[in-house]
């Protein structure tokens, strides 16, 4: 039964949708369990750039797609990505995509009050994708969200609609003094997506648990990145789930005891996009240079920001994945410090006269810390052909020792291009080597 959960091990943006695409070529299933459209997985195929945001990757490998309970869904967004997997030969049907009738749906008001908040938080303000995300999880939190079932139940939908609308406008109204919007134009079009979405409804943990019993492949795909979790992250600059690993469990109906490990993705230099703490972060040139470099940049999928770039965080790293369980790691990106003579890299932190290479729970404390540096020697030349260990210059190869040596967890993929081909397993089967115990 084996089960591997793929988690961000930094503030997203780490390279997830390539890998997931490489590994899903192995799976049977590949499952979304939390997040929303404010995800923007890239994968490129043959010069061809897929960007999804609701959709699991494993739709380009045409299989089996789930999404869990724990993932907010915006019907218009997600009936959109059907229709363009459709134009790129891919037809979604209710034999290959799953979804949860739990899944709590992004409504027009969800959205608005997204982007009033953040407009009246001012310079304090979380820097979210104003994709609703956040008001819909505190509707589910609340006990007062609308899920994917109702909203494919016209009577169902229509009384919880117009219950909650009564809330949603005094809120616009009265705090935010914002025009209230009228049941029928949210009513109408949403019926539509709720009787064209209707059809793929399925018991994801009933679907998910009988595959494993199979011995079917089930690769988990997690949104955002560790540091972004609203528990263990730089809270209150996170997102609004549950990024770690157990996630996974929480947000598909899958019990822990199946999952065979957590596969962590992380750059081999850190980004963020939005606000908060960056112990590592670079300015000026030198950041432009780091954000420009490589064949991709440094540029959100979803929302086109330029990230704000650094040097690889070894205590921020470490903490993560101790967090996740991740017995092993997938280091992307790795072609882009080819550009870089020395490269330093963050071993532990200075705060109140005390060193430690843990970054500490408190994450809140971050911006006051003291970064302690050492420099790795550079390999100044094109590493995008290698395609083995051997392959790569020495430096580059003593780089990931040095990310292992910090972690305790072991270099089992890297990624050193966008395209497929351009990846270095250093074992033949991820989900065999997981199974095994690595």
């Amino acid at each position: 039964m084996p089960a591997i959960v793929v988690v961000g091990i930094q503030w997203g943006d780490e390279g997830k949708g390539k890998i997931v695409d490489v590994l899903s070529a192995e799976a049977d299933y590949v499952v979304r369990h939390q997040g929303g459209n404010n995800a923007g997985h890239t994968v490129w195929i043959e010069g061809d750039k897929h960007i999804l945001h609701l959709l699991p990757t494993g739709v380009i490998r045409r299989k089996k797609c789930v999404i869990g309970s724990g993932v907010v869904v915006d019907p218009k967004v997600l009936l959109q990505e059907i229709m363009q997997c459709k134009g790129k030969g891919i037809d979604l049907t209710p034999e290959n995509l799953f979804l949860s009738p739990n899944c709590h749906i992004i409504f027009p008001y969800h959205i608005r009050i997204d982007t009033l908040r953040e407009k009246r938080l001012g310079a304090s303000a979380i820097g979210t994708t104003s994709r609703g995300i956040g008001p819909t999880y505190r509707d589910k939190i609340d006990r007062c969200g609308i899920r994917l079932g109702e909203l494919a139940d016209p009577g169902r939908f229509e009384l919880a609609l117009k219950t909650h609308l009564v809330m949603v406008n005094s809120f616009l109204t009265d705090f935010f003094k914002e025009a209230p919007f009228s049941f029928e134009e949210i009513y109408e079009p949403y019926q539509e997506y709720g009787a064209a979405l209707a059809p793929f409804l399925a018991d994801v943990p009933g679907l998910l648990n009988q595959a494993a019993a199979r011995g079917e492949k089930i690769l988990f795909e997690g949104a955002q990145g560790t540091l972004l979790d609203v528990d263990a992250g730089t809270y209150p600059f996170v997102t609004s789930s549950n990024t770690a690993s157990g996630g996974a469990c929480t947000g598909s109906g899958f019990p822990p005891h199946r999952m065979d490990g957590c596969l962590g993705i992380v750059k081999a230099y850190t980004t963020r996009v939005g606000s908060g703490p960056f112990p590592t972060e670079l300015h000026g040139e030198e950041a432009d240079r780091l954000r420009n470099a490589g064949p991709a940049g440094e540029f959100g999928a979803t929302t086109g920001r330029p990230r704000r770039c650094g040097w690889f965080d070894g205590p921020l790293v470490k903490r993560a994945v101790m967090l996740n369980g991740a017995q092993g790691l997938a280091v992307t990106r790795l072609d882009v410090l080819s550009e870089f003579d020395t490269i330093p890299m963050a071993v532990a932190y200075r705060y109140k006269g005390k060193t430690f290479d843990l970054a500490p729970e408190d994450l809140s404390i971050l911006g006051e810390c003291e970064v302690v540096y050492e420099n790795q020697p550079g390999w100044r030349t094109d590493i995008s052909g290698a395609r083995t260990w051997e392959d790569l210059p020495r430096q580059a190869q003593d780089y990931l020792r040095k990310i292992e040596a910090i972690t305790g967890s072991k270099v089992v993929l890297v990624s050193i291009g966008p395209n497929r081909d351009e990846t270095i397993f250093q074992q033949k089967s991820i989900f065999g080597a997981f199974v095994a115990g690595l």
